[in-house]
């Protein structure tokens, strides 16, 4: 009888990069880039928050209690928009359109990440922490998700929970939402709006095969694309000087808000004068290079 011990240890070795797979799958799942933003803003709404009594644990805590919630939304949506992902070329390849990953234990996961996730804001932070997330995660998965296939405005309520992050850490930090915590997710809320019609329109295609009925789908000229990406950039200008109004930061914040959100506006009228992809594009790059950018003045402006 031959040895059977070589083929064992293949074996062996065979699973390690299976499992390695499965978890790279369940990583992909908390969508890591795109919360990435989720966490850097509720990263800095507590540091603005807690004012003179930071506590980098506490601090620590919060962002890491977040981005568990973060991920499990992110999980939960894709469990439910698992048949859209398969007829986009740009997520077809995701753990579950592509029956890596079975939709029960993308299920368990996700909730489980995002229950985690709530615990350790109420039992570290506090309630008003845990109930923001619970909000946000309700508002995303629960309202924002479906609305996607029936209904173009769809987008102003999907910029919600895509705003309360920042209010997240706010109130992790200080325990209430004042008006500084309103200043932030207003900010996160408009700027959602040209950042995301530069990718409604640089996906268009995308969107129209798997049955979205966005702005770019529904008119595709882009001038109504366009026109609200235009719309946005100029209530950001008045809103992202609230800070300066407020006295959370001083006249370097102002200059910079500015000089950033007159830069954002001129993408979005050269989008509007030219619909190409190469203008949208430039757009999307215009906004994600603007919010990190108010976001180290803010931090600056209280070193």
């Amino acid at each position: 009888m031959k040895d059977a011990t070589p083929f064992l240890v293949a074996d062996r070795f065979a699973a390690v990069p299976a499992a390695r797979h499965r978890l790279a799958d369940f990583f992909s799942l908390t969508k890591p880039r795109l919360n990435l933003l989720v966490v850097i803003t509720a990263a800095v709404g507590y540091y603005l928050g807690a004012g003179s009594g930071f506590d980098l644990l506490r601090w620590l805590e919060a962002v890491v209690g977040t981005a568990l919630v973060a991920g499990g939304a992110a999980g939960l949506n894709q469990v439910y928009e698992r048949d859209t992902d398969g007829l986009m070329w740009r997520t077809r390849m995701r753990p579950l359109p592509a029956q890596r990953l079975g939709v029960s234990e993308a299920t368990i996961f996700s909730a489980g990440l995002a229950t985690v996730g709530l615990a350790l804001l109420a039992g570290a932070a506090n309630v008003l922490a845990a109930a923001v997330a619970l909000v946000t995660l309700v508002s995303y998965n629960i309202v924002y998700t479906p609305m996607k296939r029936r209904s173009q405005l769809a987008t102003l309520i999907g910029a919600i929970p895509g705003a309360l992050p920042p209010m997240i850490g706010w109130a992790a930090a200080h325990g209430t939402l004042t008006s500084g915590a309103w200043a932030l997710f207003a900010i996160v809320f408009v700027w959602q709006i040209p950042h995301f019609m530069a990718i409604a329109w640089l996906y268009r295609d995308d969107f129209r095969r798997a049955g979205f009925p966005l702005l770019p789908v529904v008119h595709p000229d882009g001038k109504s694309t366009a026109r609200q990406a235009v719309l946005f950039s100029l209530f950001l200008i008045p809103i992202s000087l609230v800070p300066f109004a407020l006295h959370m930061a001083g006249p370097i914040y102002a200059a910079g808000a500015l000089a950033g959100s007159l830069g954002l506006l001129a993408a979005a009228v050269a989008f509007r004068a030219d619909r190409t992809d190469l203008r949208a594009r430039r757009l999307f790059l215009g906004s994600i290079t603007y919010l990190p950018l108010l976001w180290v003045l803010l931090i600056v402006n209280r070193l």
